[in-house]
């Protein structure tokens, strides 16, 4: 028994692609060390991952299902923490968020829905803090380098006995790999959820994640621009309007450690000269993540694939006082199916092993786990925290 529930963490959505992985990074890294077991819809699908991944038998496998709400209150009753892997959470997720804040029971995804996510804090939020579950939204590629890199700015820049950075920005400088058919159908779904008004506005408020809060006004909608501080192109980069929001909610969360005048964007570097800026408007306009082409959730790149991505994120600190901070993140697989797999991963140990004075709510990853999670991500999962200057 783990503090009185029969498992320490089940992964939930565990025969799915993302799931998969999550599974087999655990046994490989914790599996030994970690009372844990399989979840999802179908038995024999997990059985089956269980063999393929040759995790032990002794990791039992759990039947539950977002359409019977009742078999993830039971799910959330037998285990410490929860770490879900099926989306889109505006589709499946809010019964387990339901569940697990109702039981006390640490929680974390994948989540990259901003909108969904702030229905859950007003939902939700004040049952969690009453009951102690720890519910961390966006716990893989979105947003766990930005929201982490810009905490790892403002730490450093305090350490040195700067003032706060009130102005950041995000740029990624290099990545390979795909984005996730979760998030292709995350996108998706924001995209059909958009049709109602109220959505939409808060899809397009960049303090949509900090109730009661509204910040100054942020840079504008991204287009190509040259930067002449870094002598590239650069376009807009299509997870801000997720990271971004979730940066602003950490802020929120850590009362205003960054200032309450903190602005924050993001964009993706594309190179000088003719070719930087044709590169940087195809980007612009691309909508493929949206398309019929995209990735498909169960969909992924091989295993050499994944291993021989990487990314690569500048974050460049400013403030009032003339003050200039950079550092950066970086990971050694590609970001949206061997890094987040991993993330989640050490998020969920986090919470788990290392952030047991973090009360309960509904948090980002900074203010629930910061230098606790650097350093294990940093151990183990193939990121590295820098600062360049």
């Amino acid at each position: 028994m783990s503090n009185g529930r029969e498992f320490d963490l089940i992964v939930y959505g565990a025969s799915g692609f993302t799931g998969r992985l999550v599974a087999e990074y655990l046994d490989q890294t914790y599996g030994g060390d970690l009372n844990w077991a399989l979840a999802g819809r179908n038995a024999e699908k997990l059985e089956a991952v269980r063999a393929e991944m040759g995790i032990s038998e002794n990791v039992p496998v759990v039947t539950a299902d977002a359409d019977q709400p009742e078999t993830l209150q039971a799910l959330a009753e037998r285990t410490r923490l929860v770490l879900t892997t099926v989306g889109p959470y505006q589709l499946y997720g809010e019964p387990l968020v339901k569940a697990c804040a109702e039981a006390g029971t640490d929680y974390v995804d994948l989540c990259g829905e901003p909108a969904w996510m702030r229905q859950m804090i007003d939902r939700y939020g004040d049952t969690a803090q009453r009951t102690g579950a720890r519910i961390v939204f966006s716990c893989g590629f979105d947003s766990i380098p930005f929201d982490l890199g810009v905490f790892f700015l403002q730490q450093q820049a305090k350490a040195k006995g700067l003032a706060p950075m009130s102005r950041v920005k995000g740029r990624v400088r290099k990545m390979k790999g795909t984005f996730s058919g979760g998030t292709a159908a995350s996108l998706k779904a924001t995209l059909a959820a958009a049709k109602d008004p109220a959505i939409r506005d808060l899809l397009v408020d960049p303090f949509a994640l900090t109730p009661g809060f509204s910040g100054p006004a942020q840079p504008p909608a991204a287009k190509p621009e040259y930067d002449d501080v870094l002598g590239t192109w650069a376009a807009p980069f299509i997870m801000a309007a997720i990271n971004t929001r979730n940066v602003h909610r950490s802020n929120f969360l850590l009362g205003h450690a960054y200032g309450e005048d903190f602005t924050y964007d993001e964009m993706i570097l594309t190179g000088d000269g003719d070719k930087g800026k044709a590169t940087a408007e195809a980007v612009a306009q691309d909508r493929s993540l949206a398309g019929e082409d995209a990735p498909k959730p169960g969909e992924g790149p091989s295993k050499e694939e994944r291993e021989n991505g990487f990314y690569d994120v500048l974050f460049l600190g400013g403030n009032d006082q003339g003050e200039h901070l950079a550092v950066s993140v970086s990971g050694d697989k590609d970001p949206g199916y061997g890094s987040t797999s991993r993330m989640i991963s050490e998020s969920a140990l986090c919470l788990l092993r290392d952030a047991t004075d973090t009360g309960g709510g509904i948090w980002t990853t900074a203010p629930a786990m910061g230098d606790k999670l650097i350093r294990r991500l940093t151990e183990h999962a193939g990121l590295k925290f820098k600062v360049e200057g």
